[in-house]
């Protein structure tokens, strides 16, 4: 028989469970000599992370009712089986009508037992009843049964979750945050290249980056959020000897002067192509850069803030936020890291290059190349060290396309053989990539202008706005809002949009980038979300009620089937973001809140809120309905609208 409850995918490994490892710290950048010297391989103490269990007793998850649940479950199973090693609850949200949750220990604890002397159950069904029987008491059951081989389903106390849902209101969504162990991670996210316009093919690395940094941050994680930009590289002595050409007293020159970067990097990059003598000067410049030459320094640091300044304005729209640390910042610490390597026997001649070979992948990650130079693989296994080593992240998350998954994976793989990190996957620290798929457009190929350009990220945010705001005005809200109320609007709607038909899709999924769809006010969409999100601020206004005093006099009851409905999805919120975090999935996210709208929609349809006799409890769920969804915009970083 299939339980009829649908497990959470969680990953063996959550970031909740990470326990600190003693690692021996390298020496600092300033004594690399001394660094290559003593080259060994990091020291772990590294412990198996803790049970869902015994994080539930260390630390309290005030709003986690799968935590809550499994800690008694754990309870009733020493009971059930005194003694027996490794037996963690297995605590689901029930999908069918059986009950709230499910434990689904009977089978795989039965399939361990059977056949031990003075073991007396017979079989799945006999163990669950046990599980049950030896069910702490607790005030947030309100009954339990066995169904099928042993399934204990749970039913919780409608009384328990409206009291819960109320203590929200009163001590604020913050009390319902994950409670990671965790202390600090990195999310690499975005990373353009300088003199590059960001374009369609950043959007996804941007908001799924700034999402999951969000969604740690309100886990209380110290999130060091790194733009690992390209700002160092062969393509910059192009560039230099462009811009010396084109503008002989460079130091004035501004984005006037320059005009479009894209365009200035597309003619310097034609000259470099077709004229020998050009190509010649540039790859000279390259090495006059990487020496530390001033006017070459200076050059190009003008030609990076000038982009900088470009991405900024794109950041400011998308309202993300990261720290630049780009290329350039980790190339003088290569060498020692390198060298550290070597001394290590990691790095090995080949053909000219220096390589580190890995098993099971049978070309080897290239570390400095034939012509004594650096590339990514210098760079990111460089970058690797400093985060573990000078900022001691516990956990290094890098957001690309799927493309660099084995680039990727041969540098974990070659700082697990220096001994970065435990042989254990489960154990800390660690990195993870996240990948993302394809934008395409309506032919099924990658999205293009029609004249086969990349499509300008600011065009595209452009477009999203004057969309959104021609929709506005056809509804008649030109004559009703102030033209600030209006931009703002169609600017919150156009590009929460964008960002959500992105979200929404398994980010290893290629998407079909189409504005009529994503900017539809029915279906799944942002547009529909955030009307129904304002819909709940017009019934509470309607209602001449003051929120902030109901909570503190009034009383939430869940006595109607769809008011109870929604307060468990509310009550659910916590252990949906501890999912979206652990597997590192924002569209698991974008599913509460698609079905915390749905289930609103159903309640408001069959429970009449202003007038009626319960219209303080309903006023109450109305409001918490707004808390979560504003909690869930802002971690998807979506600005809500409060009318429509």
């Amino acid at each position: 028989m299939i339980p009829s409850c649908l497990t959470l995918q969680l990953t063996p490994f959550f970031p909740s469970q990470l326990l600190p490892v003693n690692r021996l710290s390298l020496l600092p950048s300033s004594t690399f000599p001394a660094f290559a010297a003593k080259s060994r391989r990091l020291a772990f103490a590294a412990t198996k992370a803790p049970s869902i269990s015994t994080m539930a007793a260390e630390q309290e998850n005030v709003g986690n009712l799968k935590r809550k649940l499994a800690k008694l479950f754990q309870l009733s199973l020493d009971a059930t089986v005194p003694g027996e090693p490794d037996i963690e609850p297995q605590v689901a949200a029930c999908t069918a009508k059986f009950g709230d949750y499910q434990c689904n220990n009977a089978m795989g604890l039965w399939s361990k037992i059977k056949g031990r002397p003075g073991i007396e159950f017979r079989g799945p069904p006999a163990v669950g009843q046990a599980i049950m029987k030896n069910l702490p008491q607790s005030e947030m059951i309100e009954s339990c049964s066995v169904a099928g081989p042993g399934f204990v389903n749970v039913v919780l106390s409608k009384n328990w979750m409206a009291q819960n849902i109320q203590k929200m209101l009163v001590d604020g969504i913050e009390t319902w945050a994950p409670k990671l162990s965790i202390k600090r991670a990195v999310v690499d996210f975005s990373s353009p290249n300088i003199a590059k316009e960001m374009h369609v093919g950043h959007l996804r690395s941007t908001i799924i980056g700034d999402t999951l940094a969000s969604m740690l941050e309100f886990s209380n994680v110290e999130v060091l959020r790194r733009n690992h930009v390209g700002d160092w590289g062969t393509q910059f002595g192009m560039l230099i000897e462009f811009l010396f050409e084109k503008f002989p007293n460079f130091e004035d020159v501004n984005e006037t002067a320059i005009g479009d970067l894209q365009a200035f990097y597309k003619e310097s990059k034609q000259r470099f192509d077709v004229d020998a003598e050009f190509k010649d000067r540039a790859q000279k410049a390259v090495v006059r850069l990487q020496s530390g030459e001033q006017m070459y320094r200076k050059a190009w640091a003008q030609i990076c803030e000038i982009s900088r300044r470009e991405f900024d304005q794109v950041y400011q729209r998308l309202g993300v936020h990261l720290e630049e640390k780009g290329e350039s910042f980790y190339n003088p610490h290569i060498p020692g890291v390198i060298e550290a390597l070597t001394n290590q026997g990691l790095v090995e001649e080949s053909k000219g290059a220096r390589v580190i070979f890995i098993e099971g992948i049978n070309i080897p990650l290239i570390v400095v190349k034939s012509d004594g130079g650096y590339n990514y693989a210098s760079t990111d296994m460089t970058a690797l060290w400093y985060r573990l080593n000078e900022e001691k992240a516990e956990w290094i998350i890098y957001v690309t396309d799927v493309g660099q998954q084995q680039h990727f994976d041969m540098v974990f793989k070659a700082a697990k053989r220096a001994g970065w990190f435990p042989a254990d996957d489960r154990q800390y620290p660690k990195a993870s990539h996240v990948g993302f798929g394809l934008v395409l457009g309506e032919d099924g190929k990658r999205f293009r202008t029609r004249s086969s350009e990349v499509v300008r990220l600011a065009d595209l945010l452009d477009e999203a706005k004057t969309r959104s705001k021609a929709a506005l005005i056809e509804r008649g809200k030109a004559a009703e809002w102030t033209e600030e109320e209006l931009e703002q609007t169609a600017e919150a709607v156009g590009y929460g949009a964008v960002k959500y038909a992105d979200l929404k899709n398994n980010r290893l999924t290629n998407y079909t980038f189409d504005f009529d769809q994503m900017l539809n006010d029915k279906g799944n969409t942002a547009v529909y979300l955030l009307y129904a999100h304002a819909r709940i601020c017009s019934i509470i206004r309607k209602s001449g009620k003051d929120t902030e005093e109901l909570k503190k006099t009034g009383k939430i009851v869940l006595d109607h089937a769809d008011e109870r409905v929604l307060g468990l999805h509310l009550l659910q919120f916590a252990e949906v973001v501890e999912e979206a975090c652990s597997n590192l999935l924002p569209n698991v996210l974008c599913e509460y809140l698609y079905n915390l709208s749905e289930n609103f929609t159903r309640f408001y349809s069959n429970c009449q809120v202003v007038g009626s006799a319960e219209e303080t409890s309903r006023l109450l769920l109305c409001e918490a309905t707004a808390v979560v969804m504003r909690k869930c915009f802002f971690l998807l970083g979506i600005k809500p609208v409060y009318k429509i």
